[in-house]
């Protein structure tokens, strides 16, 4: 049989719970080895893929990630882009929702799946669940449809039976099996006896425009998350931070802020300044909404713009994206108000 016509697969190793494996002699964990990895999920041998795997050297622990290994993860993906028909790329769980956010905008008209997963137990322990996330995701990753287009052509987070759109989704539990959730875009697919996938929810390529990987970053952006009692010394000092471009302000409820003279007028500095305002909710779910009470209201006359529903992790990493690729301040809002890769419901 030509082997040539099975589907092709690429394993991306950045670190990570899902590829430590445990010595039997000494019982400490050791890093990724494709070949020991091998050994530990025999299914994939069952697969009729040709499966290949690399890894970073060393690799990355999810809470050393940071924006340069997101652009190391674009350049592997644009190098062997024509080579594979999807990538699964393997991750710590604690910024897992950070990186796909990034890779979401950084891979514009994504053609092939980008597949992330991970685990909570290593792969080599016997309850791991490791495994159904690797074998499920590969699956997923060389999934084509009727017509031989792949399934899913977006950068998604499969883990525990659900496939999400990364730029979705967050992570929300330390220590189950269930850790992530997208809680204002409903799931792409899920996995029971079989896949099932909503494809009228997956986004697909613009037509014969060529994938464009993006590997500019720009990381001058703070979080302020308002609280109860808020300081004033405390926000100017964030505020005051040299080379700030952007504002995230992690709001109450709709979009609310207290009603403080002091902090809409030192908004109002930045955004005469050019620094970039934007409002989210510290809800899961829901959406930002600045006209409905006069504590959001009061943002909006600042010259805060509007998050919609977007996460922590999306608004975040847009706004490297955007920035880093040195639009001017009027385009940064234009495309804040615009889902250039399926991260915000508008309307």
């Amino acid at each position: 049989m030509d082997t040539l016509h099975y589907p092709n697969i690429l394993i991306i190793y950045t670190g990570g719970t899902i590829g430590m494996i445990e010595n039997p002699e000494t019982g400490a964990l050791e890093n990724f080895d494709f070949e020991q990895f091998r050994h530990h999920v025999p299914e994939l041998k069952r697969f009729n893929y040709n499966i290949d795997a690399l890894a970073f050297d060393p690799p990355i622990d999810s809470s050393d990630m940071e924006p340069r290994y997101w652009v190391k993860m674009a350049h592997i993906i644009a190098d062997h882009y024509d080579a594979y028909d999807g990538f699964v790329l393997l991750h710590g769980t604690d910024t897992m929702a950070y990186t796909a956010s990034a890779l979401s905008f950084m891979l514009e008209n994504l053609s092939k799946p980008v597949i992330i997963t991970g685990s909570q137990l290593p792969i080599g322990q016997l309850r791991t669940d490791g495994k159904e996330n690797l074998l499920t995701s590969i699956e997923i990753a060389a999934a084509k449809d009727q017509d031989g287009r792949p399934m899913v052509p977006e950068v998604c987070i499969f883990f525990e039976s659900r496939l999400l759109r990364g730029n979705r989704t967050m992570k929300i539990n330390a220590e189950g099996f269930n850790a992530f959730r997208s809680y204002n875009f409903p799931a792409l697919a899920h996995a029971g006896i079989h896949i099932k996938y909503e494809e009228h929810l997956i986004r697909r390529p613009q037509p014969g425009a060529p994938f464009k990987p993006h590997f500019l970053l720009d990381n001058n952006v703070v979080i302020i998350t308002l609280f109860p009692g808020i300081r004033k010394d405390y926000v100017d000092t964030v505020l005051r931070i040299k080379g700030l471009k952007a504002v995230i302000l992690k709001t109450f409820g709709s979009g609310n802020a207290p009603q403080k003279e002091w902090l809409v007028e030192s908004l109002k500095e930045l955004n005469e300044k050019g620094v970039i305002l934007v409002n989210i909710t510290q809800c899961s779910k829901g959406t930002v909404e600045m006209h409905r009470y006069g504590t959001g209201l009061q943002l909006l006359q600042a010259g805060v713009i509007n998050g919609y529903d977007s996460t922590v992790e999306s608004m975040v990493t847009k706004l490297m994206f955007l920035m880093g690729h040195g639009h001017s301040k009027a385009e940064i809002i234009e495309l804040m108000n615009t889902s250039i890769a399926g991260e915000i419901t508008i309307g």
